[in-house]
């Protein structure tokens, strides 16, 4: 019983984080990015909005915890997107093989990233 309350309380949380809420002026507001950043991610693959029937576009809590790393990357580190990109790629690789990480890139949280 407890094993199906924890299977559907972490299906609860998925819906959550991908549920399409935040407009682009309120994710831009949030990242504090002009909504013509996250236009150009969205042209360079970065990340993915939903788009609503008439053609807006709408960002995910886990679209703007994919676009926090990318900004951590490029800001505090020095990335550009490309190398921020390879580097959320290598690090998700690294958890999933339970490999220690280096400590410089121990503030990058990509556990909820999908790129």
């Amino acid at each position: 019983m407890a094993a199906v309350t924890q299977a559907a309380s972490s299906d609860t949380a998925r819906l959550s984080l991908d549920k399409p809420i935040y407009t682009i002026s309120v994710a831009a507001e949030i990242l504090a990015v002009h909504p013509r950043t996250l236009i150009m991610y969205e042209h360079l693959g970065m990340v993915v909005p939903h788009r609503t029937p008439t053609n807006r576009r709408r960002y995910s809590q886990r679209d703007l915890l994919t676009l926090q790393a990318i900004q951590r990357l490029t800001k505090t580190h020095g990335l550009n997107l490309n190398a921020a990109r390879y580097v959320i790629r290598l690090l998700q690789t690294l958890d999933a093989h339970r490999i220690p990480r280096p400590e410089f890139l121990a503030d990058v949280d990509i556990a909820h990233v999908r790129i």
